[in-house]
């Protein structure tokens, strides 16, 4: 009954946001014609009220004489969002470290399971962060910014990447959790802090304990600012950005769009068939054939818990799999992998660095990728919770800008769609990975797995 409960919450919310994308869509173009017609009349000075009113940037220079109702409300919900990062980061990283890292759990199982999760990871950020270089290069990610913008269009300073391992350790750890620019710090400490704590065991439970509330208390608040919040928030984001800049941000927002759906599908369909022939000389057409009814009920629900009990029923009877390192890696996978998440965070950062005027590099799509896998790996069990943490990433290369802030809207409000594709990399991974580690076990029922009904 409760996760009934939970699932229909969970749906109302995805309704919800979709409303008001719809909705903040309709309302925005409204207004865009408004502003087109005004101006085009002489009537300018219309304008300019209905502006001050409703979308003025009140902390700007010459707008301490507007409302700026939609700005505030945006605002809002993104500042929120940023009060969180540090804690949240900080907390789930670390508990899911230890919780992986459990002595009663370790061995050769979690260490096969956690190694081919990191595999699969580096090969989904390298093959979607490529794609997304490719996509900017084509120049589809090109936005044309408004004049009175183009002060705000800045570039990263040129830098020896080597430099991201010394800054990692930081000298001061209240600075880093002090700030949101040093957020590789932040992963560094909670990664360090979940293994001590793994290492003391019992000694470290009073620190596990606090930190397990600090989290209900982060998600708590997450949940409430994105189910109550939010989808009046992306509402007014999206109808503020198309009055205020234009349609010229809603292209390139398209083709990101359709660019993490492709590839995000195109990894299910390549990666892990390939993996679990070079790992197992298994045919992978059993594997594909079975698994996509797991993949289209993640994309339904877009939910990895409600996908676990069929994820699990599908490894054990038809996979060939044992229940007992499927009851491990199965759950762990719907924690810590999340690669699918990892290749969207690439093609995100790409097209809001791209839009925001950042000259994207490889060396920074390698930090990207580190960072994004690093977070991914602790992403909390919230509703868009995998594009919430972008905005992790963004901090963690800088990417801190009113106009980065403008593409991050439309990423976190237009999620929906590419969101379907995503989890399903994510749970068909968590099955691929388990036929990988019951396979290297010694205990997977080939029989089984290659039986075609």
């Amino acid at each position: 009954m409760a996760n009934e409960k939970k699932e229909k919450k969970r749906g109302s919310i995805v309704k919800r946001m979709i409303i008001a994308v719809i909705a903040g869509f309709v309302v925005g173009f409204l207004c865009l014609v408004l502003r087109e017609f005004l101006n085009g009349n002489g009537n300018e000075g219309v304008w300019n009220i209905v502006d001050a009113i409703f979308f003025q940037d009140i902390t700007a220079t010459d707008g301490f004489e507007g409302l700026g109702l939609l700005y505030i409300i945006g605002q809002l919900f993104m500042r929120g969002l940023q009060m969180a990062i540090v804690p949240l980061v900080l907390t789930s990283l670390s508990l899911a470290m230890c919780s992986l890292a459990n002595p009663e759990r370790l061995g050769k199982i979690a260490g096969k399971t956690f190694i081919t999760y990191i595999c699969f990871y580096v090969v989904a950020a390298a093959l979607a962060g490529a794609a997304a270089y490719f996509v900017r290069s084509m120049g589809w990610f090109n936005v044309n910014l408004p004049s009175e913008m183009a002060t705000e269009a800045v570039t990263m300073e040129g830098y020896n990447p080597l430099t991201a391992v010394i800054t990692a350790v930081p000298s001061n750890l209240f600075s880093a959790f002090t700030s949101n620019n040093e957020i590789l710090a932040v992963c560094v400490v909670a990664i360090i802090m979940g293994l001590c704590m793994t290492f003391l065991g019992e000694k470290a439970d009073p620190l596990k304990k606090v930190l397990e509330n600090l989290n209900d208390i982060i998600q708590m608040f997450l949940n409430f600012l994105i189910d109550r919040v939010g989808p009046v928030a992306i509402f007014c984001m999206i109808c503020r950005t198309l009055a205020v800049y234009g349609v010229e941000y809603i292209r390139p927002t398209l083709v990101w769009m359709i660019t993490t759906i492709i590839v995000s599908l195109v990894l299910v369909s390549t990666i892990y068939p390939i993996g679990i022939f070079l790992t197992t000389r298994l045919n992978p057409i059993p594997f594909l054939k079975k698994s996509f009814k797991i993949g289209l009920f993640a994309a339904a629900t877009n939910s990895s818990a409600a996908t676990l009990p069929l994820n699990t029923k599908t490894c054990i009877n038809e996979l060939g799999c044992t229940e007992e390192i499927s009851s491990f890696v199965l759950p762990t996978g719907m924690t810590i992998n999340m690669n699918g998440t990892t290749a969207m965070h690439m093609i995100a950062i790409t097209f809001i660095a791209t839009a925001a005027g950042i000259d994207i590099t490889p060396s920074t799509l390698v930090m990207a990728a580190f960072l994004s896998i690093c977070t991914a790996m602790g992403c909390p069990a919230i509703p868009v919770a995998g594009t919430t943490m972008v905005y992790v990433v963004m901090s963690g290369l800088g990417m801190t800008s009113e106009l980065c802030m403008i593409g991050y809207s439309l990423v976190l409000a237009m999620n929906y769609l590419p969101g379907m594709a995503v989890i399903t990399l994510n749970v068909i991974g968590d099955a691929a990975t388990n036929v990988i580690v019951n396979f290297k076990e010694g205990v997977l029922n080939k029989e089984i797995y290659n039986k075609m009904d």
